[in-house]
């Protein structure tokens, strides 16, 4: 992978990175406003469901985030773009379409089989 692909996927996690942080930031200014204050028990039960709903979706975007620094650090020591299970180079397209990939589509794919064989039993 070049330089120029190198700075591409570079930025790329960078704005990725900065966006979620901003989400985060607005999720936490509307946690600090206070608990929710629905007088019906009803509709207080149903915004709770949608904070609940929300802090998940916000515990994904963390995890998220940390893959992201991983993959930063593998554009860092060069080991980007490549599949941690074969060595073999990632495709651009899978890159394009997930910068955090750490496994070829098939590698991927392979992976996918035994934890569901593995589940299975």
């Amino acid at each position: 992978m070049g330089e120029a692909h190198q700075a591409y996927f570079r930025q790329k996690l960078i704005d990725w990175k900065a966006s979620i942080v901003r989400d985060v930031d607005g999720t936490r200014e509307q946690l600090r406003e206070g608990p929710i204050r629905e007088p019906d028990a009803t509709d207080r039960a149903s915004s709770e469901t949608d904070w609940s709903i929300e802090l998940r979706r916000r515990d994904r975007q963390r995890k998220l985030v940390a893959k992201i620094d991983a993959a930063l650090g593998r554009l860092d020591n060069g080991e980007f773009g490549y599949c941690v299970v074969t060595g073999e180079p990632i495709s651009l397209a899978r890159l394009d379409a997930r910068p955090i990939a750490t496994m070829t589509v098939e590698a991927q794919e392979r992976h996918e089989r035994n934890e569901r064989l593995t589940r299975d039993e």
